[in-house]
């Protein structure tokens, strides 16, 4: 078995979540009492945001990526960036090392390839739904990506950093959500991409009716996938 090494703490709830999976996905692999060969390198994610108050992204590149090479030098055989948004720096990161960033976008373009939906809504932080990192690979797969209008991608940036990362879930901010999903839905999004590792923890396929892709998850199986 392989070593994934993680890039945690962006934040740290969805970090014990990627824990969780990926060492649940190994044992269905494995059976017994056998769980994943993982590490995990937790950074303060207090900094990260101080950094993107400022709109010192060369900083938290450098911080991410110091910390990937961490990993590597202790001996991770691949890579996680446990956050959708930390994959604006991927390729970055990708080119100080020798063993392979298993990447979000990818996998996360590749299974929804794979169900033949050509039109979805994309959901996390405005990074995330606003820069093109994340869209590209979607496109490469020739998929169309819908994103929410303003005011909403201004709520859900709100609601990820004010309280998904401090592990609040609250009603009336799933309710608000639901409310954008089916906005989306209406203007021809066919599937929603839940592109912040935390929104699966708010949302999941039994709120909806239309298909949600969980990115913690795709991510997950992956690094198992890869490891195993």
């Amino acid at each position: 078995m392989k070593t994934i090494g993680l890039v945690g703490g962006t934040g740290w709830v969805s970090t014990m979540e990627y824990y969780r999976l990926i060492n649940q996905l190994m044992n269905q692999k494995k059976g017994g009492l056998h769980a994943a060969r993982m590490m995990i390198y937790s950074v303060n994610y207090g900094e990260i945001d101080a950094m993107n108050q400022k709109n010192d992204q060369l900083s938290v590149m450098l911080t991410l990526k110091h910390t990937a090479l961490k990993l590597e030098a202790a001996g991770a055989d691949c890579l996680l960036l446990g956050a959708n948004t930390s994959h604006q720096y991927a390729d970055d990161i990708q080119q100080a090392l020798k063993i392979p960033l298993i990447h979000i976008g990818e996998e996360t373009a590749s299974v929804v390839s794979n169900t033949g939906l050509q039109r979805v809504g994309l959901l996390g932080t405005k990074y995330t739904m606003e820069m093109d990192f994340y869209k590209e690979k979607l496109n490469e797969k020739s998929i169309d990506v819908l994103v929410p209008e303003e005011d909403d991608r201004s709520f859900i940036h709100h609601c990820i950093t004010n309280e998904l990362l401090v592990n609040q879930f609250l009603p009336e901010s799933k309710r608000r959500f639901l409310t954008i999903i089916e906005k989306l839905r209406v203007v021809g999004a066919e599937g929603i991409i839940l592109g912040c590792t935390e929104i699966p923890l708010l949302i999941n396929q039994q709120d909806c009716t239309i298909p949600l892709f969980n990115t913690t998850e795709i991510h997950a199986k992956a690094a198992v996938e890869f490891a195993y």
